[in-house]
């Protein structure tokens, strides 16, 4: 049986939610394809993981029986979190592009999880692991495009994800998700849609992939 970590930081609900969508659409697939598995959810919009603190933080470099009170409260949390990153066995995560980077909420949850000799370092204890992030953004961030420089949501995710926690990391990204919205970008409505088609049908082929993946 295996577990799925989803993981949704949008501020936007429901459809009005482009990254929600496909991540919705991944689990969906996900779930049909593996009844008995699990799925550990959290909605960082909803409920947000506190950001780090000097007590959280310090803790994670401390001996337990060192700790104060309130860094042995504050590094429960950070456990707890770890402890559902390293019993998944695959990972989901909607990231938005906010002003050029990720949802201060999803960058808390990173903060929380990263720890030095654990999740990262020479053996982290989640490396390997498959992660398919949905990384949403109103423009057009792609190369070669006018705005190829302000990409700061796959670069840094690649940095934290691959780079230090190790995952298997793989990107859906719907782009131009403002068009509707925005009188300026009416042109780029039908490349908006092409876009959103392509990351609905990437999103079901990804889940029914790892589930082949991980039943092998």
């Amino acid at each position: 049986m295996a577990t799925l970590l989803h993981i949704d930081s949008s501020v936007f609900h429901g459809e009005a939610s482009s990254s929600r969508s496909v991540t919705a659409a991944f689990r969906k697939t996900w779930e049909e394809r593996h009844p008995e598995g699990a799925v550990i959810y959290r909605d960082l919009a909803a409920n947000p993981v506190p950001h780090i603190t000097a007590d959280a933080w310090s803790a994670g470099y401390a001996a337990p029986t060192e700790h104060t009170p309130e860094q042995s409260a504050a590094f429960a949390a950070r456990v707890k979190l770890i402890e559902e990153l390293e019993q998944a066995d695959a990972v989901l995560i909607g990231a938005p592009m906010y002003n050029f980077s990720i949802p201060s909420t999803l960058k808390a949850w990173l903060d929380s999880v990263l720890l030095l000799g654990r999740t990262a370092g020479e053996t982290p204890s989640a490396q390997g692991a498959p992660v398919v992030v949905v990384a949403s953004r109103g423009g057009s961030y792609a190369p070669g495009t006018p705005r190829e420089g302000y990409e700061f949501v796959q670069n840094y995710l690649e940095a934290v994800l691959t780079g230090t926690l190790g995952l298997d990391l793989d990107f859906i990204v719907p782009e131009l998700t403002m068009a509707p919205r925005n009188p300026a970008m009416s042109e780029l409505v039908p490349l908006y849609e092409a876009s959103r088609k392509r990351a609905f049908e990437d999103a079901i082929t990804k889940a029914k992939e790892l589930v082949e993946r991980l039943a092998a």
